[in-house]
């Protein structure tokens, strides 16, 4: 059985970060700046511009992921904090449109992107991710954590790249409802913390 231990993102875990989101899917190029950028900044910056953000948001705190360590190997990344940090979130109509909650609530987090390198793929670490991502939205006060999974039931088929927002199932599993579907293979769920 394999160890698992699951860390902010800090300085000084910054290149066990640029490890975890090297090893599949678009991590290494995307450097989890896709909802903290509007789509014209998206459009202007490079791989290394992005990189360069993301320290500076890594340094700056607080820490804005976290990073899975499977037997003491960076293997896998969720980013979880406010949603107010994300700015493009509220300007996807998608979510704008079905989320119950204002979106100038900076008590309101979001779970809005999973990397897992590719041989830790199908091990469950996105559950492990997503129950430490909760406690770490509780602990940093959060009243609510909102995610915009995909339901692979539905619509067509996704790659692994497309589903870094995670899977309906493991939302559920981890006890949020559903609140709204933008479309048939695209939920808003939520999970109150005050409880």
């Amino acid at each position: 059985m394999a160890h698992i231990t699951i860390e902010p993102v800090t300085a000084d875990r910054f290149d066990d970060a640029q490890h975890a989101l090297s090893g599949g899917g678009d991590g290494r190029s995307c450097q989890c700046q896709w909802w903290t950028l509007t789509n014209k900044e998206w459009q202007n910056t490079s791989k290394e511009e992005r990189e360069a953000l993301l320290r500076d948001e890594v340094d700056a705190g607080p820490p804005p992921a976290l990073v899975a360590y499977v037997d003491g190997e960076p293997a896998g990344w969720v980013r979880v904090g406010p949603r107010t940090r994300q700015v493009r979130l509220g300007r996807t109509r998608n979510f704008t449109a079905g989320s119950e909650e204002p979106w100038d609530d900076p008590d309101v987090w979001a779970v809005s992107c999973f990397v897992v390198r590719n041989e830790h793929r199908r091990a469950g670490l996105n559950d492990e991710l997503l129950r430490a991502a909760i406690d770490y939205a509780r602990e940093g006060g959060a009243r609510v954590v909102e995610a915009y999974p995909f339901d692979p039931a539905a619509g067509r088929k996704k790659t692994s790249n497309e589903l870094f927002h995670g899977v309906v199932s493991t939302f559920r599993s981890a006890g949020f409802r559903e609140v709204a579907r933008p479309r048939p293979d695209l939920a808003i769920v939520s999970l109150d913390l005050t409880g």
